[in-house]
């Protein structure tokens, strides 16, 4: 069974740094791609950060030179080092992998997510 763990949330105040991680266990056969999602009460799913598995990374235009998205070593780890946060970065946020759990065969997996918030 896959299963996607984040965890680094938490209180910052604004302009602090918070840095955020996802795992994923189970059984993979090979990750495309990972990325942080956010949501905020009443509003939409956003996507923050992606990376896919030959290093390619697109940013949100609202946190460009703020955050950074890597992969771990084991490449099935992803990181989100947040700095100058601002409390409209305050939200969930999610790590969703598309991967293949075994060769042939190709699906999107999220976390529970994870709460940051960004206040003074």
């Amino acid at each position: 069974q896959v299963q996607l763990v984040e965890s680094g949330g938490g209180l910052v105040q604004p302009g602090g740094s918070l840095g955020l991680s996802c795992s994923a266990s189970g059984s993979i056969f090979s990750i495309e791609s990972m990325d942080w999602y956010r949501q905020a009460p009443g509003k939409e799913r956003e996507l923050v950060a992606s990376i896919s598995s030959g290093g390619s990374k697109n940013y949100a235009d609202s946190v460009k030179a703020r955050f950074v998205i890597f992969r771990g070593n084991a490449k099935n780890t992803v990181y989100l080092q947040m700095n100058s946060l601002k409390p409209e970065d305050t939200a969930v946020y999610y790590c969703k992998a598309l991967l293949s759990p075994v060769q042939g065969l190709i699906g999107v997996y999220w976390g529970q997510g994870t709460q940051v918030t960004v206040s003074s």
